[in-house]
């Protein structure tokens, strides 16, 4: 049995064909039976004429429920007065693959975790299809221009002796007659990569935060998207690299995907210009205190009002999306990143904020062997877990640096939704580990 996507019904008006999938509708009329199916590719309308008495078929079509999963045989007729196409099949055969029962336990109005009890049922709908599709476009676009740039990829192992970003939010977890740590991050694994000479290297890839947060941004287990250059000069050569390479990202997106985003989501798909506005971190909080908003002292992070207000300012003054958020106090910051030699306070670091969210923690990295060690003990961290990883840097190691993105933030302010639980295949959080 060959089996015709339903994108493809117009290529075979007059012939038999067989679809599949789920039933999203029915319509038993006095004189006609009406079926909608819907498979990946879209919905087609099926019809039957009624007979006196019914037939075998009249009831098989009769009995069917919504979302069972079915096989249809017909005719490919064009009809201008369908509104699927313009298309229709007249039913000859139907196969009831998998009989669905009669009240479905959710509907696309029903609370957030609700439908992600019922996460399958919720990801037949198309707009949640959507999602995903454009995810796959995206991280295909990374790859092209990763390949393009020289890049390697990485799968780090997610096993770890000790922490690779501080000691909090760690995953204890039972390892033979010790304990391991989930991942935070492949951050000492991608440095290493760049100790081993492989100079621009990537990776996609799951890792865990033991964050307690219920917000509509965090979760306990997401995707990490990472890069690592070596041979830079500053924290500037990374934020270059990543400007160009999102332009390239959100332009495939584009290309793929505008029209759909806008009818679905009501978003639209506007590629950036290059270079991205860049503020340092006192500047932004003093574009904030000249807006009469209280910015966190200078010791701190911006706060998610803060990201909100200073990506509004920039919008306003510079009509752009993004803005670089550079040059953290160390207090901030991992013992890692690089200092400026005129000012030690401050980290050759920066964020990147997109439409009021934080989607990149970057840096130039701290190479020097010696200057590591010491910020590591300044900043109180026990280096006898992590020789190994200072290790790295004792037989030439080049000026490196990069980042870490957001996989699921990054389709949540593309799409417009409003939690990354949406744009989440299978959520973790404090309280969900199923499905």
């Amino acid at each position: 049995m060959t089996r015709t996507p339903i994108a493809e019904l117009a290529d075979h008006v007059s012939e038999r064909v067989t679809i599949r999938g789920w039933v999203n509708a029915l319509r038993d009329q006095k004189r006609m039976q009406f079926l909608i199916v819907r498979d990946e590719t879209g919905l087609a309308q099926a019809v039957l004429d009624k007979r006196e008495p019914s037939s075998e078929l009249n009831e098989a079509v009769s009995a069917l429920t919504a979302e069972s999963a079915v096989t249809v045989t017909g005719t490919v007729v064009a009809d201008e007065r369908v509104k699927l196409g313009g298309l229709e099949l007249r039913i000859e055969e139907l196969r009831v693959d998998s009989l669905a029962d009669p009240e479905l336990p959710i509907t696309p109005e029903s609370a957030l975790d609700k439908r992600i009890d019922w996460r399958y049922l919720d990801l037949r709908r198309p707009d949640r299809r959507l999602i995903f599709e454009v995810q796959t476009t995206a991280e295909h676009a990374m790859r092209e221009f990763w390949r393009e740039q020289r890049f390697i990829e990485l799968h780090s192992p997610k096993f770890m002796g000790s922490a690779s970003e501080s000691g909090a939010e760690l995953f204890r977890v039972d390892y033979f007659d010790t304990s391991a740590y989930l991942a935070q991050s492949p951050q000492f694994y991608k440095q290493m990569a760049m100790a081993a000479g492989f100079g621009r290297v990537f990776e996609i890839g799951p890792v865990f935060r033991a964050n307690p947060s219920f917000t509509s941004r965090h979760d306990t287990e997401f995707t990490s998207v990472d890069v690592e250059i070596s041979w830079i000069d500053s924290h500037e050569d990374v934020m270059g690299f990543e400007e160009q390479w999102l332009a390239h990202v959100l332009a495939r997106v584009a290309e793929q995907h505008a029209d759909q985003i806008e009818s679905t989501f009501g978003q639209q798909v506007n590629v950036p210009t290059v270079p991205f506005p860049r503020v340092t971190l006192a500047e932004a909080k003093q574009l904030l205190s000249e807006q009469g908003l209280q910015a966190p002292p200078p010791e701190l992070d911006l706060d998610p009002p803060s990201e909100r207000a200073l990506s509004a300012i920039v919008q306003e003054r510079h009509g752009h999306e993004f803005a670089f958020v550079t040059d953290y106090p160390t207090a901030v910051r991992p013992f890692y990143h690089m200092r400026h030699a005129s000012e030690p306070g401050l980290t050759k670091s920066f964020d990147l904020l997109w439409r009021g969210i934080e989607l990149t923690t970057g840096a130039q990295r701290e190479h020097r062997y010696d200057q590591l060690l010491a910020q590591a003990q300044e900043k109180g961290v026990d280096v006898g877990p992590i020789q190994y990883y200072l290790d790295f840097f004792r037989y030439g190691a080049p000026p490196h640096g990069g980042f870490g993105f957001g996989l699921t933030r990054l389709l949540m302010q593309l799409l417009g939704q409003d939690n990354v639980r949406e744009v989440t295949f299978l959520y973790r959080g404090p309280n969900r580990l199923t499905p």
